[in-house]
């Protein structure tokens, strides 16, 4: 028997933690091949919105939702090993297959990354999905020339912005934190944030081609922020979206793209190939100043993920929420 976050629809929506047995589980995961026994899993914005069903995140029932964890390979059928350490982000965990908040988990070997070192298994559950989509958007800037100059991150106390901020300060760019949290200014420099402006500056709706400042954009936030942010970026500056906190709606003009030759590029972290993903987690091992985790993270049971679900909807968590799921509260 093994602890689980248990999902279900029936008559009504109800989230529990329960057991379940290892017939359970692989009878939910018919086309998984590998088997982890689970050290830790994480909270992202997304496991909220599954844990409290707000938003159709869980497309299939019963569920285990967690898009991340993060263990040791127990059983696999794959060129893996018995005792790799593995992570998974995404590809449809805890949507439409089984995820991570759970003691034990089967997945497809062609989905998980080797854990790199130095890295821990608690360290990548540190970084999580947001650090792993953070450093996918630094790439990304890399990729189109941003080389230096500075660059806005939103949503800048959040997990990616947190990361951003400390994946860009490191490689030299002078960052600028955007965020409703004025009081985390202190967290925000700390992680190599240069200035800090108010996320009200971007919020509301503003010209469509406004004073160039932004080499480069990090936005987690989507809606007026993002259209402002690609209305300041420089000539040939770049933004990368990964979120939308604030809405999924992009209420600009061509006018940043075919005036000054702005770029706006997507990152998707969910599907991701293989390839990219492993790259990603190489830069991660490589450049992330581990004491600076746990300035980012904090760590809680399995049995509270459904209180820090609720918390990261509503705007209350900074950085980063470690599930330990092995521990008892």
């Amino acid at each position: 028997m093994f602890n689980a976050i248990y999902l279900t629809k029936v008559d009504q929506f109800l989230a529990e933690l329960r057991g379940l047995d290892d017939a359970e589980l692989e009878a939910n995961t018919p086309d998984a091949d590998t088997s982890v026994a689970i050290d830790y899993s994480t909270i992202n914005y997304k496991d909220g919105l599954a844990l409290t069903n707000q938003s159709p995140v869980v497309r299939r029932w019963p569920m285990i939702p967690g898009v991340d964890c993060a263990g040791s390979v127990v059983n696999t059928s794959s060129t893996l090993r018995v005792g790799d350490k593995v992570v998974l982000n995404g590809w449809g965990a805890g949507e439409t297959t089984w995820g991570g908040l759970a003691q034990r988990g089967r997945y497809k070997s062609a989905q998980l990354v080797r854990v790199p070192a130095p890295l821990t298994t608690r360290d990548a559950m540190s970084i999580g999905t947001a650090g792993y989509t953070a450093m996918l958007a630094a790439m990304a800037l890399v990729d189109n020339d941003v080389g230096s100059g500075e660059v806005l991150v939103t949503g800048a106390s959040g997990g990616v912005g947190s990361f951003a901020i400390a994946i860009l300060a490191k490689r030299g760019y002078r960052v600028v934190a955007s965020t409703g949290k004025l009081n985390e200014a202190d967290y925000l420099r700390a992680l190599g944030a240069a200035d800090i402006v108010d996320r009200a500056e971007l919020s509301s709706a503003g010209k469509p081609m406004q004073k160039e400042r932004w080499a480069g954009v990090i936005d987690s936030a989507g809606s007026h922020t993002l259209a402002n942010a690609c209305a300041q970026l420089r000539h040939g500056g770049v933004a990368v979206a990964c979120g939308l906190a604030q809405g999924m709606d992009f209420p600009t003009t061509v006018a940043p793209f075919i005036l000054r030759g702005a770029r706006l590029i997507g990152i998707d972290s969910v599907m991701c190939p293989i390839e990219r993903r492993t790259q990603a987690w190489q830069h991660l091992a490589q450049e992330l100043d581990r004491a600076k985790l746990d300035a980012i993270t904090r760590e809680i049971a399995l049995a509270d993920v459904f209180e820090a679900g609720r918390a990261i909807l509503a705007g209350e968590i900074r950085g980063r929420v470690v599930v330990d799921v092995n521990r008892g509260r």
